[in-house]
C-alpha cells in the first residue's frame, strides 16, 4: 500500500465521540473487546488502516455510522480550507 499524503487526510474523530457520550477509552475497551492500544492508536489519529471488525465494533458501542467517526480532511491545495 502506498503511503502519501492521501494517508493523513482521514481523521478519526474518535476522542471527540468519547466525550460527547461520557465514556473512557478504558470502557470502550472493555465493550469492544478492542485492545487499549489499537483504541489508543485510533484515538490519537495514527492509525494507517482500520478492520471492518474494528469499525462495527466502535460505532456499535458508541451508537454511531462510520461518517461520524471518520472524516476526509480537505487537502492543503483545496479550496475551502480555513487556516
Amino acid at each position: 500500500m502506498e503511503e502519501g499524503p492521501e494517508a493523513t487526510r482521514v481523521h478519526c474523530r474518535l476522542d471527540e465521540l468519547l466525550v460527547e457520550r461520557g465514556m473512557t477509552l478504558t470502557k470502550l475497551s472493555e465493550v469492544t473487546g478492542i485492545t487499549l492500544a489499537n483504541l489508543s492508536i485510533l484515538k490519537t489519529d495514527k492509525a494507517r488502516a482500520i478492520r471492518f471488525s474494528t469499525l462495527v465494533a466502535v460505532c456499535d458501542a458508541l451508537d454511531c455510522q462510520p461518517g461520524d467517526l471518520l472524516r476526509l480532511v480537505p487537502d492543503a491545495g483545496e479550496p475551502g480550507e480555513v487556516g
